[in-house]
């Protein structure tokens, strides 16, 4: 059974370099593991998913700008996600202010085809469905 999803779980991006940490605001007033849970709406870039160091796909501008003006050579440049959609798909019983929870089977999608997912939930215990 998945694991809830808090404040400072872990996440990866397919075209990131680095982890993040995932930022979840007191906003919802639901708890797990005495920190704040998440919900699928936590996926606002640089307030809940931060940077994943440097980015790798020539779907970003700036690296595509970067890897031409390089003559091909592939030159990654620094990771601003842009995520327009929410997690998915998240929990479909159990509710954090009015939203599905986030699980650790949850993933997003960056705009720059970076696949967000959670490698660690935050907290060891709490199973949802």
């Amino acid at each position: 059974m998945p694991q809830q999803v808090v404040m400072g779980a872990m996440l990866t991006c397919s075209m990131g370099v680095a982890p993040s940490s995932l930022i979840v605001t007191p906003i919802n007033r639901v708890n797990g593991e005495s920190v704040p849970a998440a919900n699928i709406m936590d996926h606002i870039p640089m307030t809940n998913i931060t940077s994943f160091g440097m980015c790798n796909s020539l779907a970003n501008p700036q690296v595509a700008a970067a890897t031409t003006a390089a003559l091909g050579v592939l030159t990654p440049q620094p990771c601003i996600p842009v995520i327009p959609a929410p997690w998915a798909p998240g929990s479909p019983t159990v509710m954090v202010g009015g939203q599905p929870a986030l699980n650790n089977s949850c993933t997003c999608q960056c705009t720059w085809a970076g696949t967000i997912t959670i490698d660690e939930p935050g907290q060891p215990s709490i199973q949802i469905p």
